[in-house]
């Protein structure tokens, strides 16, 4: 009998065994199965599960059992086409679009393949307990997409949820039912189609208040189109059917002694003959006025900025919350050592907010519009009916603030150039403007980019593997990191910024793509101002990148970026620079010499945006160069 290596893994037959039904599961013969520390999901052909060490514990073996499943599962019942032509563009209702979709999919592998259910409770239990859901007490500390997504997996298969993701779903549960009850009722006749469940989520997501975020109908706009195309394909019809029936008529009078036989002949030769023409019209004859060419359409610029920009390969690119990078115990952690790091500004820091918050605050003070016909009655004034009973009522109106209604949107610079006392002083200013900006009832959204890999990473493999072209464009792996969405509390996602702090996080930095992200971002939010941080320390670089292509590739990529966010004027853009100039890219930016010089920068510029006397804010605006 062969004895077993000692080098030899006792975790590799489980891990083969679950890749070869994972590709059966998910009806995918060429999908790849990898177990890695990275976050789960699915690049291409890649899917990507949790490792499993050689101990195999019961806990490694069941979520890499349920990640597997969900990922499978989500891979056999989705069609990308159809949930991107129903997909809203607002983030809130995307976030309830992604999860009432991922639970469809779930949901169906539960009723197809009843043993997955087991293991994808028990992945949504160790998630759920991951994010302290069973430590929640109210609802607005909860994700709502999150527990839409819960209940509508719940009611499709009428299992009981783990008990952190019901806690969850409990809390949010009598809201949803009490807004969406009808729309809920459809849902078992829609489950099975994704166009039409689609279609079905969309309308909870009307019910649940977010109905300005879901864009165009899209089914709307396809009878438009049908509606247009109608009478011109009648009109095309006509002349072929007639023109036949004529030649069919002239061919029997021609040869009345014809045999039965004979004419069925004829008959289908003049039908082939017809369906050439057709062919050759097709190709031949001009489209009519305003009618698109019958070819597929160009694909997508990698920029709306440069048409020009490319990009080698976007298959590993990742856009990701903070928390899916890390533990909730490693944020934790991560966030103390951020504190302990930065204690000895506490004091200034704290200094700085109070004085930001006042200032604010200062111009959030109540005013009133007075002797007005109709609002609420101006008690001030009643003393003049008093004295003169014939006088009229006086009535009020408060005046709106200019930025309640604002959302401000911190991007971070997460390369490698940053890291020690720079990222800290970034990471705990985004901090104190996010718990500041708060409390003045102004939203705050707070985005970081780096790459997945040094000097290339998975794009730089395809590259080599496929010839090495000339000139192809970025090549390395975007990614870009989510510390807090804009409608988030910030007591939820407090120690999120902790992951700055996390060896081998920060790596390369390719600012264009990033700049232009968090702008499609903010362009899709509700508020009337929106305003764009940019926190750098110099030009982007990638050395995988700026190895094979110009030497200002990305340089220009930015520019062209920053030109088209100034153009727009859908976004007020700013930028501080730490350590280096980047008053050369943008034309609203302080450039700081010393990191500590940081959190009053921010502070200034955002005082100064808000400063309701239009000659101050164009005199800070109007400084390049801090001293």
């Amino acid at each position: 009998m062969a004895m077993a290596r000692n080098d030899d893994n006792p975790a590799d037959p489980f891990k083969k065994a679950l890749a070869e039904a994972t590709k059966v599961m998910a009806d995918d013969s060429d999908l790849t199965v990898n177990y890695t520390v990275d976050p789960s999901g699915v690049s291409g052909d890649i899917m990507r599960l949790p490792q499993v060490s050689r101990r195999m514990t019961r806990d490694e073996v069941l979520l890499a059992r349920g990640t597997a499943d969900a990922l499978a599962l989500y891979r056999r019942y989705h069609d990308a086409g159809t949930h991107a032509r129903y997909a809203p563009p607002g983030d809130i209702a995307r976030e309830l679009y992604e999860a009432m979709e991922t639970a469809r999919c779930e949901a169906m592998g539960a009723r197809d393949m009843p043993g997955t259910a087991g293991n994808i409770d028990a992945k949504i239990g160790h998630e759920a307990a991951r994010r302290g859901y069973g430590q929640i007490t109210q609802p607005s500390e909860a994700p709502l997409p999150v527990a839409a997504g819960y209940l509508i997996r719940h009611l499709a298969t009428g299992r009981d949820l783990p008990k952190d993701a019901d806690h969850v779903m409990q809390l949010w549960r009598g809201f949803i039912e009490e807004q969406a009850g009808g729309t809920l009722e459809e849902l078992e006749e829609t489950l099975s189609d994704q166009a039409a469940f689609a279609r079905f989520a969309r309308k909870m997501i009307t019910d649940l208040g977010y109905g300005d975020q879901l864009g165009d109908d899209p089914d709307q706009i396809d009878d438009e189109d049908e509606a247009e195309a109608e009478p011109e394909g009648g009109e095309e019809e006509q002349p072929d059917s007639t023109g036949q029936d004529d030649d069919q008529q002239d061919e029997a009078e021609a040869s009345p002694e014809q045999s039965q036989d004979e004419t069925q002949d004829a008959s289908q030769a003049q039908v082939s003959a017809d369906d050439m023409a057709d062919q050759e019209m097709g190709e031949e004859t001009e489209m009519p006025e305003g009618e698109a060419p019958m070819e597929p359409p160009a694909p997508a610029p990698a920029s709306e900025a440069d048409p020009q920009y490319r990009v080698f390969d976007t298959s590993h690119d990742e856009e990701i919350a903070a928390e899916e990078l890390a533990e909730a115990q490693e944020l934790e952690r991560l966030r103390a050592y951020l504190d302990q790091q930065l204690e000895p500004l506490k004091g200034a820091v704290s200094r700085l907010a109070n004085k930001l918050q006042r200032r604010l605050q200062a111009q959030q003070n109540r005013s009133w519009e007075f002797d007005l016909e109709e609002g609420i009655l101006d008690a001030g004034r009643l003393a003049r009916v008093v004295a003169n009973p014939t006088t009229p009522l006086s009535f009020k109106v408060e005046k709106d603030t200019e930025f309640r209604d604002t959302v401000v949107t911190l991007l971070l610079d997460n390369s490698g150039s940053m890291r020690g006392r720079p990222i800290s002083i970034a990471a705990i200013c985004a901090d104190v403007l996010a718990r500041t900006l708060e409390r003045c009832s102004v939203k705050v959204e707070i985005l970081g980019f780096t790459t997945r890999a040094w000097k290339g990473g998975l794009a730089r493999e395809k590259w080599l593997n496929e010839g090495r072209e000339q000139q192809p464009g970025r090549l390395n792996d975007l990614r870009h990191i989510i510390y807090k969405r804009a409608d988030a509390p910030w007591r939820r996602v407090r120690d999120n910024l902790g992951l700055m702090m996390k060896e081998g996080l920060l790596k390369e930095n390719i600012d264009g793509e990033a700049l232009e992200w968090a702008h499609r971002r903010m362009v899709g939010r509700p508020e009337a101002r929106k305003i764009l941080m940019v926190i750098s320390d110099g030009a982007p670089v990638d050395d995988s990148t700026l190895s094979v292509n110009p030497a200002n590739y990305l340089e220009k990529h930015l520019r062209d970026v920053i030109a088209m966010v100034e153009r727009k004027k859908q976004v007020e853009l700013l930028a501080i620079g730490i350590g280096h100039d980047v008053t050369r890219y943008y034309d609203r930016a302080v450039t700081i010499t010393d990191v500590e010089q940081l959190a009053g920068a921010m502070t200034e510029q955002l005082a100064a945006l808000f400063d309701s006397d239009p000659r101050a804010r164009a005199r800070f605006m109007g400084i390049k160069r801090a001293s």
